[in-house]
C-alpha cells in the first residue's frame, strides 16, 4: 500500500524536488506513528527512494519571440502591467533567479553608471551591467505610479497593505504573462536556460555563460554543452553499419 502510493503520487509532480520532499514528509509521518503507537509498525523503511542522477536533465529553453510576447502581454497602462514587465525583462534579459528579483532594493540600482547589485545564493553580492532594456522597464515602473514610501522593496503588492512581493510571487507573474501571452505556463527558472541558449548560438563559451549565470562553479555550467549541438557534433561517432550491408 506504501510503495503503490508512492508510485502513484510521485507519478503526479512535476519536478523531482517535489517528489523527494513527499517522500522524505512520508517517511517522518510513518516514524511518527509508530513512536506514538497507532501502527504495529514503523512502515517507514516501505518508502521508495526518489532516483536523482546529477546534471541527468536538458536545460530547455524557450523559442524564440517567447519572452518578447510575454513582456508584451502586460498592460503598461496600470501600474500592474508596468511591475510585471519589469521582472518578465529582468528575468529575460539578465536571467536573474526569482529570489533575486523578488530581494532588488532601490538602492542596488545604479542609475548613473547603468549598474543593479544582486544577492545571490550563498549571500554572494556582485553588480551587473544594466541593459538599456531592463533600465527602461525598471525605470517605467519605479516612476510610473509606484508609492514611494513603500520601503526599500522595488517590487511591491499593488494593494494595501503594500509589501515586498515573494519569490512566489514573482513566479505567479510569470504563469499569469503565459496565460496572457497563450503560452504554455512556464516557471522563472526557464529564462535563465533561455538566456544560456541563446549565448551558445551566439558563440558564447561555457565559461562566459557562467559568469553571467553567477554559477560558483563549472559544474553547473556544464549542463549546457548539451544543448551545443554545434559542438558536439563532431564529437559524434558514425553509427556502427553492420558487415554485408
Amino acid at each position: 500500500m506504501v510503495t503503490g502510493y508512492v508510485v502513484a503520487t510521485a507519478g503526479r509532480l512535476e519536478a523531482q524536488e517535489s517528489a523527494k520532499a513527499m517522500v522524505t514528509a512520508l517517511r517522518s509521518f510513518l516514524r511518527f506513528v509508530c513512536v506514538a503507537g497507532w501502527t504495529p509498525r514503523d512502515l517507514s523503511g516501505a518508502v521508495l527512494a526518489t532516483a536523482s542522477w546529477r546534471l541527468d536533465s536538458i536545460p530547455g529553453g524557450l523559442p524564440d519571440g517567447v519572452t518578447t510576447a510575454l513582456a508584451d502581454s502586460c498592460d503598461t497602462g496600470t501600474l500592474t502591467g508596468l511591475r510585471d514587465r519589469a521582472v518578465i525583462v529582468l528575468l529575460s534579459v539578465l536571467g536573474l533567479r526569482r529570489g533575486e528579483v523578488a530581494g532588488l532594493r532601490l538602492k542596488d540600482i545604479d542609475w548613473r553608471c547603468g549598474l543593479i547589485q544582486v544577492a545571490g545564493k550563498a549571500n554572494r553580492t556582485e553588480k551587473l551591467p544594466l541593459p538599456a532594456t531592463a533600465g527602461q522597464a525598471l525605470a517605467a515602473y519605479v516612476t510610473g505610479g509606484r508609492p514611494t514610501d513603500a520601503g526599500e522593496a522595488v517590487f511591491l503588492t499593488v494593494r494595501n497593505p503594500l509589501r515586498p512581493l515573494s519569490p512566489s510571487a514573482i513566479t505567479k507573474i510569470v504563469r499569469q504573462s503565459c496565460l496572457r501571452a497563450g503560452i504554455d505556463p512556464v516557471g522563472p527558472h526557464r529564462f535563465r536556460h533561455t538566456l544560456a541558449c541563446q549565448m551558445l548560438r551566439a558563440g558564447a563559451s561555457l565559461p562566459e555563460i557562467g559568469q553571467v549565470l553567477r554559477h560558483k562553479s563549472m559544474l553547473s555550467t556544464s549542463v549546457y554543452a548539451k544543448v551545443d549541438y554545434a559542438r558536439l557534433r563532431p564529437l559524434a561517432k558514425p553509427w556502427p553499419v553492420p558487415a554485408g550491408r
